[in-house]
């Protein structure tokens, strides 16, 4: 499927609504080429049960993180994972698997799921390797309706990529993260790191008095930093949609009341440190000053990573 089929030309708006980028088994694709930019990737693979699907990863390194569901990977040089996954990404930490560039992949599933591949454009090739679920950090940040929570299971400083950067937020209803806005669009060493990011959104539904599902939503804001395409969003966000960072402010993301939001941040850059430094937004940052005199969300965590390996 071509860019101009899916009306997924040139990203003027950057709020990447959930279909408009499917390409075959991927719900959602999204690339360099597409984004016009250098480095992230993210891909939504979903499979029936029974269903596999294989993947040359070219010049980008990737991590498979299943969202529902479990799955095989294989790789062309012998490796296979088993990847217990979870029900959702609201229900636990999972595992996953990196997988290097310069090879050929295989996603095989039971029961069926859907599965992120999470890549960046790099130069070393890494070895393939498993990452369990009991080995991902579980950080709280912030306080009060500022909380949320953090699985650093591809930060730098927690899982050895050579570009790729890549978490996962929860933030309870009513709650705003990626607060305060920040930024990491310029190379300042020691202070910021230059990184794309994109953003992928699952909303949790919620039940109301009378039994019925209702669906949820969020908002996220990127404002203009004076540097590179001169990002500029808000948009309302549901599950399935992506938001692209290539530059600016980006902050809040807000999850409305009564639904919990869910989203994984994808990131590289070309820095030869692969190292997360954002810079504050100036009117905003004092509000971390706030924080050590508020209590974290009751709420959180969520959940916990489980205290064994799940294999």
């Amino acid at each position: 499927m071509s860019a101009e089929t899916a009306d997924f030309t040139g990203f003027t708006d950057f709020h990447v609504r959930a279909g408009r980028a499917a390409d075959g088994p991927y719900a959602l694709a999204i690339d360099p080429e597409r984004a016009g930019w250098g480095y992230s990737s993210l891909r939504v693979l979903e499979l029936p049960a029974g269903g596999h699907h294989s993947f040359a990863t070219g010049g980008s390194e990737w991590i498979v993180l299943p969202l529902s569901g479990g799955c095989t990977v294989m790789t062309d040089s012998g490796d296979t994972f088993e990847l217990t996954g979870r029900e959702s990404v609201f229900s636990g930490v999972t595992d996953f698997a990196y997988v290097p560039r310069d090879a050929h992949v295989q996603i095989a599933t039971g029961a069926g799921g859907r599965f992120a591949l999470t890549g960046a454009r790099c130069a070393r090739r890494l070895p393939a390797r498993y990452g369990p679920a009991s080995a991902v950090p579980v950080e709280l940040r912030g306080t009060g309706n500022c909380s949320r929570q953090v699985n650093n299971f591809g930060a730098a400083d927690v899982f050895e990529c050579d570009k790729l950067i890549a978490v996962e937020v929860l933030t309870p209803g009513g709650n705003w993260s990626s607060y305060p806005p920040h930024k990491h669009d310029e190379c300042r060493p020691g202070e910021e790191a230059e990184l794309e990011e994109i953003y992928y959104f699952e909303i949790a539904a919620a039940v109301d008095a009378g039994g019925n599902s209702r669906p949820g939503l969020g908002y996220q804001r990127v404002s203009p930093s004076g540097r590179g395409r001169g990002t500029d969003v808000l948009a309302e966000v549901r599950s399935g949609d992506a938001v692209l960072i290539p530059d600016g402010w980006h902050g809040p993301s807000i999850a409305a009341p009564g639904h919990d939001m869910y989203y994984l941040n994808v990131m590289a850059g070309p820095a030869a440190t692969r190292e997360w430094l954002i810079c504050d937004h100036p009117d905003h940052g004092w509000i971390r000053a706030t924080w050590p005199d508020q209590p974290v969300d009751p709420r959180l965590p969520l959940y916990d990573a489980p205290a064994g390996d799940l294999r």
